[in-house]
């Protein structure tokens, strides 16, 4: 059995968004040479999602599928978008401390707490079938990564893993 890794980087704004990685997934799984096994995509930013979903032509005004605006809508029911200190416990007055000290975050870059409820439940990665060299995700299946900070501008890294022969 083998192992391959690669990873890709996206750029994303400053709101909750959704980006379609399965030609990059596609085009590294081949690159391995790997015919059956299993395909893995993964984020290790806590505020972000890896999910499989149907694709949905249809866009709203920023380009995002309807499909996956519907699922934004859902999770703002859940998990309301942060607006305003206080609104949930996290982040305390320590986290925002340490954030400024150590890392030379805002205090606004700690209103995400939204985001990081819609991780955990959507979850940060995602396996696929690998048979015969191709990705099993059926007639309609994609590969998302979302960023549901929102709070700011990010660099985000996917990573990708294959495990077979």
């Amino acid at each position: 059995m083998s192992s391959h890794h690669g990873s890709m980087t996206i750029e994303t704004p400053a709101r909750q968004e959704f980006f379609d990685v399965t030609a990059e997934f596609q085009t590294f799984v081949a690159g391995t040479g790997v015919r059956d096994g299993i395909a893995m995509a993964y984020s290790a930013h806590t505020s972000c999602c890896v999910f499989l979903q149907e694709e949905s032509e249809d866009v709203t005004y920023y380009g995002t599928q309807l499909l996956l605006q519907d699922t934004l809508n859902v999770f703002a029911k859940i998990a309301p978008p942060t607006r305003h200190e206080g609104q949930y416990l996290h982040p305390g007055p320590i986290h925002i401390r340490n954030a400024a000290d150590l890392r030379d975050e805002l205090p606004a870059w700690g209103l995400n707490t939204d985001g990081h409820i819609i991780s955990s439940v959507l979850g940060r990665s995602a396996a696929v079938p690998l048979v015969d060299g191709e990705l099993i995700l059926g007639e309609f299946g994609r590969v998302y990564v979302g960023d549901l900070d929102g709070v700011r501008p990010r660099t985000r890294t996917v990573h990708f893993q294959v495990l077979g022969g």
